[in-house]
């Protein structure tokens, strides 16, 4: 046996007892033993709740055992088989959770619709009483009106000369508003030609700089060929002498 393959299966043997060991694990949740319920029922809140957390645990276990499966497939000669076979085993695994988690969560819906109707009974009773003692009370006798009394007169509505002046007050705030919002929109259009105008101006101070900076970087480049090539000329007429 080669030093790789040793390794090989050194890193294998943790990860295929994590495999043989998963379903016992799902069992905890959602596989029940032969002639026993698959799907435990729920009996308290409380339960439910309890139930709720350890399918989450749960659900994290078995998407890390896919993760540790999938990493092993790839170390294997029938890469695709054994991909197939560790998807089957997460979906096996994910759908009976699924089936747990559906049923703590209908518990705690029914138990919230139990407790909502008997409040709602509850309250029907109490209403029922209520009336039942209003009913028993005996009514007060009214006391007719004496004759001579006047009846009041009407409250006069507004004259007209209120409603014009009613009517003149909102056409000057309707015209105050419509000034404000012209100001308003006309400020705002004044502030974004400035904003415009100012991108423009500082755009082009940016390509003044660049032509700038151009400019002399090319004014360098040229003085140093020219020293580079008085030098080379030199150096050639000095090995001419």
């Amino acid at each position: 046996m080669t030093p790789t393959t040793f390794l090989k299966l050194a890193l294998l043997l943790p990860l295929l007892g994590a495999t043989l060991s998963a379903p016992a694990q799902a069992q905890n949740i959602g596989q029940a033993p032969l002639g026993e319920p698959r799907v435990p029922a729920t009996h308290s809140v409380e339960q439910a709740d309890a139930t709720l957390e350890q399918v989450a645990r749960e659900r994290a276990a078995v998407h890390a055992r896919y993760a540790q499966e999938e990493q092993v497939c790839y170390d294997k000669f029938f890469v695709n088989r054994c991909l197939d076979q560790a998807r089957e085993r997460r979906r096996v695994a994910l759908s009976d959770l699924r089936a747990v988690e559906v049923e703590a969560s209908h518990f705690k819906r029914q138990d919230s619709v139990n407790k909502r109707d008997a409040e709602l009974a509850e309250r029907s009773r109490k209403d029922e009483e209520e009336q039942a003692a209003r009913a028993a009370q005996p009514r007060p006798v009214k006391t007719p009106a004496p004759v001579d009394v006047a009846p009041s007169a009407p409250k006069a509505g507004p004259s007209l000369a209120e409603r014009q002046a009613e009517h003149d007050a909102r056409e000057q705030r309707h015209e105050a508003d419509e000034a404000a919002g012209a100001a308003r929109r006309a400020a705002n259009a004044a502030a974004y030609e400035r904003k415009q105008q100012e991108s423009v101006e500082r755009k082009a101070a940016i390509a003044r700089k660049k032509q700038a900076a151009g400019a002399r970087r090319a004014a360098r480049e040229e003085a140093e060929r020219k020293k580079a090539a008085a030098a080379a000329a030199a150096a050639a007429s000095a090995l001419k002498q």
